[in-house]
């Protein structure tokens, strides 16, 4: 029948008949007679599958915690490019419009700043410091 012994349906009001089958053809016979029949395949229930579909569709369970892999794959390249970013275009216009840094300064470090040189604020007023960038006051 090339199924598994679980799906392996006897009739139970006529196991006995089963227990005295020794070879293979009486086997075969107990087959032909419906004493011995395969069950149906079992599928996989989608049911909780499509509640989950459902869900998102509403946008529920879309945030990091249910994203699996590593930190990367939580958070976009263009979210965490944002997320660097903006605090660094904010305080190099704090910088600017307090006359902290001159205006090519700014430029420069703009610049600079869209190419990936700075990681975060504390990088980028090392980087200040250390070219003394600072407007004598």
């Amino acid at each position: 029948m090339k199924i598994g012994e679980g799906r392996v349906w006897i009739d139970p009001e006529r196991i006995d008949y089963v227990e005295a089958a020794i070879t293979r053809e009486e086997i075969r016979k107990l087959v032909r007679e419906g004493v011995i029949k395969s069950l149906p395949q079992t599928g996989v229930c989608r049911v909780r599958a499509r509640i989950l579909k459902e869900k998102r569709k509403k946008g529920l369970r879309r945030g990091p915690g249910g994203k699996s892999g590593p930190a990367r794959s939580k958070i976009s390249k263009k979210q965490a490019w944002m997320n660097r970013i903006r605090p660094l275009r904010k305080r190099m216009t704090e910088l600017k419009d307090t006359r902290a840094i001159s205006e090519s300064d700014y430029r420069k470090l703009y610049d600079m700043s869209e190419s990936g040189v700075f990681k975060s604020k504390a990088e980028l007023e090392r980087y200040i410091r250390t070219h003394n960038l600072w407007r004598r006051r």
